[in-house]
């Protein structure tokens, strides 16, 4: 396995997509190997990772087709990660990858996989840090991670991301206040898309306000008209992404918190490994027919109880 595993990885790094999508596929669903490939990724890769992120209809889909056919022009490597909403009967990403983004299929410079939530908040697969970090072995110059719309849980991207574009259209030109505590606080770049329709300017005059609002030192969070579907602003949101990207020196505070709550996760996951789900359930349907019942106390002896077991 290990031998398979080391392979998989040396055809990774050497760009071949399909060993992508194989490794994608073994770490969402924790296959065989799935822990050796993990432990040999490395943290030297040069792929830098932007987050597009905002709420439903705001035209996030279409604004990374008009990235990519930009950033081919200059000849990028370019992976996409798309996070779909996931399908209540298998779990699987309702929107396909094919149809969204069909003008690249088989373009041989950009990946393109689309991921399901599968129930998990902030808008992303639960296994979007460790799938991200696999895809950073590969040869790409970018990688570019689009959120389901979920709204103000979405913040997680900021964690992930060294760059978060935050997409909104014309009509969320009334709720900026109410979002600003929530998602608008992650963007590294506002996105006014879909600026051709009425009230856009208006949106981004006050986008513009509370973006010198939180302004930091000399730095100001930059404000971007686009009308995605003409093409129109994308050269301009490139290059500032590019810039933004440029100006980062050291490991951001949200990308630190976010790494530790994940190794937080997986200490957590490596202690539960022993518990037996099946017998928990068991035992739960026996003790919870005493009236006396407590889940909090059914719960610390059963973990007491397999500690013993695991301990000996």
């Amino acid at each position: 396995m290990q031998s398979n595993i080391s392979q998989l990885l040396e055809q990774v790094k050497a760009g071949s997509f399909s060993a992508v999508a194989r490794g994608i596929t073994i770490v969402e669903n924790e296959l065989n190997g799935y822990e050796d490939l993990l432990l040999n990724l490395h943290e030297s890769r040069h792929a830098r990772v932007i987050g597009i992120t905002g709420p439903p209809g705001a035209g996030k889909s279409t604004l990374v087709n008009a990235l990519l056919h930009h950033w081919l022009k200059e000849n990028k490597k370019i992976a996409v990660i798309a996070v779909d909403p996931s399908s209540p009967f298998n779990y699987g990403a309702l929107l396909g990858d094919r149809i969204r983004m069909s003008d690249f299929y088989v373009n041989p410079n950009i990946f393109i996989r689309s991921l399901a939530t599968r129930g998990a908040l902030g808008g992303l697969n639960s296994k979007i840090i460790e799938i991200t970090d696999l895809v950073k072995e590969a040869p790409f110059d970018l990688i570019l991670v689009e959120t389901v719309g979920v709204g103000q849980s979405e913040v997680e991207i900021a964690g992930l991301a060294d760059c978060t574009v935050v997409t909104l259209v014309p009509e969320a030109g009334d709720e900026v206040q109410t979002l600003k505590a929530g998602i608008m606080e992650i963007a590294n770049i506002f996105v006014v898309n879909k600026a051709d329709r009425a009230d856009a300017e208006g949106l981004y005059r006050n986008l513009r306000v509370l973006a010198h609002e939180k302004a930091d030192g000399d730095h100001e969070t930059a404000v971007i008209k686009t009308i995605a579907t003409q093409h129109n602003g994308v050269a301009e949101l490139a290059a500032e992404i590019i810039k933004f990207l440029a100006a980062q020196s050291e490991l951001p505070e949200k990308r630190l918190h976010l790494m530790t709550e994940k190794s937080w996760q997986l200490i957590q996951a490596h202690r539960m490994k022993n518990i037996d789900h099946k017998k928990l359930k068991t035992e739960l349907a026996a003790a919870i027919k005493d009236h006396s019942f407590n889940l909090y106390a059914f719960t610390k002896a059963f973990m007491q109880a397999s500690e013993a077991i695991n301990g000996s």
